[in-house]
């Protein structure tokens, strides 16, 4: 599985991006997606992973109820929907996959394919 993530960005503090990662590959219907993030000085860390169907998703605590994760099979697509963005938000975001489970996802090492990261700078 390749993965190719876009949509990244600078936008003012309270404002939206909606980052996209596109999958190759005819199995990506059967795996977990997600994306995490990585701020400058710090590691890498988990924002939210989705199941293979959708039906399950999982957030870190500094995100909920401001960002969204959802699927598009049809389309081979993941998506991040990123609303009330704040300075502490910003990173290089990454998605990857893997056939775990999306709660197993979580942990950072555990994604065995991963995109070549998006750039999200949220000015104050």
């Amino acid at each position: 599985v390749q993965l190719q993530a876009s949509g990244g960005g600078l936008v003012q503090a309270g404002g939206s991006l909606r980052l996209s990662c596109v999958a190759s590959g005819r199995t990506f219907s059967t795996y977990a997606t997600g994306w995490f993030r990585q701020a400058p000085g710090k590691e890498r860390e988990f924002v939210a992973t989705i199941s293979w169907s959708g039906a399950t998703t999982y957030y870190t605590d500094s995100v909920k109820g401001r960002f969204t994760i959802s699927r598009d099979n049809a389309k081979n697509t993941v998506y991040l929907q990123m609303n009330s963005l704040k300075p502490e938000d910003t990173a290089v975001y990454y998605c990857a996959a893997d056939i775990a489970t999306a709660q197993a996802m979580r942990a950072v090492g555990r994604a065995a394919y991963w995109g070549q990261g998006t750039e999200v700078t949220v000015s104050s």
